[in-house]
């Protein structure tokens, strides 16, 4: 339900964080297939550690569904070995991969006519696709006007009294869906924008000095 204070305080917290900051580009996969491996890949680890793992497939001329699928499971773990727990996520992969096959037959252009509800639910049914590596995929992948919510919004916005530190993903995600135009530019530029407050200043030992937040 739209709540007609906090909508114009989420608005100007994204114009604030604009002006100062700048566009962030994000997603910065080149395909929707990249898109999508990055989005597993990019699970508890830095971008720049994607990045290079990403390199690596490229590299081996193996960024496909079906190449993928393919490559033996030793053989994709030491290619993606850069972004740590990378037996963990070489099966999350292989998971998201059989689930492309079997629904989609790797025609990413079929999955794209999916309605967001269920590509959504269908995502959330693969192991180790959770709430906001799913979303990511939506936003980023499909461009679904659906609001990424990670631990950076958690605690940049609970710190500043918009919700409870206690909100569950759902709930935060609904604030943001119900309380901002339903763009995904926006949603797009929102999410990257907090990501870059929260490593700048929002930090787990907040530095407030020159946070472009300090006045709201």
């Amino acid at each position: 339900m739209r709540d007609y204070r906090l909508a114009p305080v989420l608005f100007q917290i994204y114009q604030k964080l604009f002006r100062h900051y700048g566009p962030q580009f994000w997603w910065p996969g080149k395909t929707r297939f990249e898109i999508i491996v990055g989005a597993i890949l990019t699970q508890n680890t830095a971008w720049r550690n994607v990045e290079k793992a990403i390199k690596n497939l490229k590299d081996q001329k193996l960024l496909s569904p079906q190449k993928l699928f393919d490559l033996p499971h030793s053989e994709l773990a030491n290619l993606i070995r850069p972004v740590g727990y990378y037996n963990i996520k070489t099966r999350r992969l292989k998971s998201l991969l059989a689930f492309l096959k079997e629904k989609y037959h790797f025609n990413l252009t079929k999955m794209s006519k999916t309605d967001t509800s269920i590509l959504r639910a269908e995502l959330l049914g693969v192991s180790g696709v959770g709430n906001e590596t799913a979303d990511s995929i939506l936003l980023y992948a499909f461009n679904r006007p659906v609001f990424v919510v990670d631990a950076y919004t958690k605690r940049v916005f609970a710190r500043h009294k918009l919700f409870s530190s206690k909100a569950t993903y759902s709930e935060i995600q609904q604030i943001f869906m119900d309380n901002l135009p339903k763009d995904v530019k926006i949603y797009n530029e929102y999410h990257a924008l907090i990501v870059r407050l929260a490593k700048e200043h929002c930090k787990k030992e907040p530095e407030c000095q020159n946070c472009p937040l300090v006045i709201l």
